[in-house]
């Protein structure tokens, strides 16, 4: 495309010898096999993050559920079934990141790490049903108020809960952003969102007991809207993800990566997407037009080493060198030009 030779980084004649010796001297290793070996070590502790939440939050639940049953409060039961489909979100999960470790085929050319953000959209749509689930129970409650029994077994309960759920959110959240899944981040979201709603919890016990029977299915209402709240923010997570959207402070460092390989006079276009919880770039370089074909290859593999190094999470970039307009000179690219109009 033309756009490839706007610069967007002056002409750089002279090379940094700080930049060559780091390079030499900094241990590193790009072979496929190091690629793949940090793929599944990611995808492991994914899965490593999911099944011992799964296993926090199942206790949790169960514990809960026990005491809905002697108490009959709304409010715990909503908080319980939220707990419950937070707990079971780990298996659309779990799929994902064991589809994610196949290799690519000539069918799924970009492999299967793309099944992590369909989970995510199976958890966004979990949060959703938990939210109608919860607000519908409410709604009953205060339409045909019933006091609460066991009020200090409801109370300990929610303090379960909200332990429960905060160290799992805690834990999801932090394994989510070192790996770089959204969708785990978004299920931390929701297991945190299930703390805080247990502490509501608390609040419509004391309501209770002091006699007020409409404190349970209002509590249970609050519940619907904190479920409400983290839905939308797990929503326009894995929208973004699914729409391939990045960070654009990533962008801004790829580039500044690439203007200081040496032989790359400008930075063209510059992509960057998820696949799952790894990325990949395709990136056009500017290199001086009087260079061979080797030299503009070499540059183009140093341009993609400096990528590997400089953005977190990149395991594969595609890197086209496009040779410095001379003056007078057509653009190489016109006979492109009208497959890449609007």
């Amino acid at each position: 495309m033309s756009d490839r030779h706007e610069h967007s980084h002056p002409h750089h004649h002279r090379h940094s010898l700080r930049h060559r010796l780091s390079h030499l001297l900094t241990p590193h290793s790009h072979e496929t096999a190091d690629k793949v070996d940090s793929a599944l070590e990611s995808s492991a502790r994914g899965m490593r993050a999911l099944w011992v939440s799964l296993a926090v939050l199942g206790v949790t639940a169960l514990a809960q559920a026990f005491v809905v049953a002697v108490s009959g409060s709304v409010a715990l039961l909503g908080d319980t079934v939220h707990n419950a489909a937070d707990a079971l979100t780990a298996v659309p999960l779990g799929i994902a990141f064991v589809l994610g470790r196949r290799a690519a085929t000539r069918r799924f050319t970009y492999g299967y790490g793309r099944a992590e953000d369909l989970a995510g959209l199976v958890i966004v749509l979990t949060i959703a049903a938990s939210a109608a689930f919860a607000g519908w129970t409410a709604i009953d409650r205060l339409l045909d108020p019933r006091p609460v029994q066991h009020v200090p077994a409801v109370a300990v309960a929610a303090l379960v809960g909200f332990a429960g759920n905060e160290w799992v959110a805690r834990y999801r959240i932090r394994v989510g952003r070192a790996i770089g899944s959204a969708a785990l981040v978004a299920d931390g979201l929701h297991a945190r969102t299930d703390g805080f709603t247990s502490l509501a919890v608390l609040l419509g016990a004391g309501g209770s007991a002091l006699g007020w029977q409409l404190a349970d299915p209002i509590v249970g209402l609050a519940i619907t809207a904190a479920i409400a709240l983290v839905l939308r923010d797990a929503a326009r997570e894995v929208f973004r993800r699914v729409m391939d959207a990045v960070d654009p402070a990533l962008v801004d460092r790829a580039e500044r990566a690439l203007t200081e390989v040496p032989g790359v006079c400008g930075v063209g276009e510059l992509r960057l997407r998820w696949i799952g919880h790894r990325l990949r770039a395709e990136v056009a370089v500017v290199v001086d037009g009087d260079a061979t074909v080797r030299e503009a290859h070499r540059i183009a593999v140093d341009a993609e080493h400096a990528l590997l190094h400089a953005v977190p999470r990149l395991t594969a970039a595609l890197v086209h060198a496009d040779p410095e307009p001379a003056p007078g000179q057509a653009d190489p690219h016109l006979a492109l030009a009208h497959h890449t109009a609007a």
